[in-house]
C-alpha cells in the first residue's frame, strides 16, 4: 500500500568511464589557464621584486609603501634607513621598497 512500483531502468551505456573524463577535461583545462594567466605572472613579479630588494645598496634613490620618495641612508638585514629630507630618516622594512629609482630622481 505504501511501496509504489520499481521500474527497472535501463543498464548504463557503454563507455560511462569516457564520459566522465570528459567531463573533467574542462575543468582541467581551466586550471592550466589559470596557471599561465595568474600564477606564474605573480611568481615571477615576486622574484622580480626579492632581487631588487636585495640588490639595494646606500645612496640608491627608492620609492617605499605609501608614495614617499628618498634615498637609502644606512642598510641592515631587513631595515632600511631611508633618508627623505635632510636630517629626516625613515625605519622601514626592506619589502617596502616599491621601486629603485634612477640616480638624480630625487633631489
Amino acid at each position: 500500500m505504501f511501496i509504489s512500483s520499481a521500474f527497472a531502468q535501463a543498464a548504463a551505456p557503454a563507455g560511462g568511464t569516457e564520459s566522465s573524463l570528459f567531463s573533467l577535461l574542462p575543468l582541467a583545462l581551466m586550471f592550466v589557464v589559470l596557471y599561465f594567466i595568474m600564477i606564474r605572472p605573480q611568481m615571477k613579479k615576486q622574484k622580480e621584486h626579492k632581487t631588487m630588494v636585495e640588490a639595494l645598496a646606500k645612496g640608491d634613490e627608492v620609492v617605499i609603501a605609501g608614495g614617499v620618495i628618498g634615498r637609502v641612508a644606512k642598510i641592515s638585514d631587513s631595515i632600511l634607513h631611508v633618508e627623505v629630507a635632510d636630517g629626516v630618516e625613515l625605519q622601514v622594512q626592506r619589502a617596502s621598497v616599491l621601486q629603485v629609482l634612477p640616480k638624480g630622481s630625487y633631489k
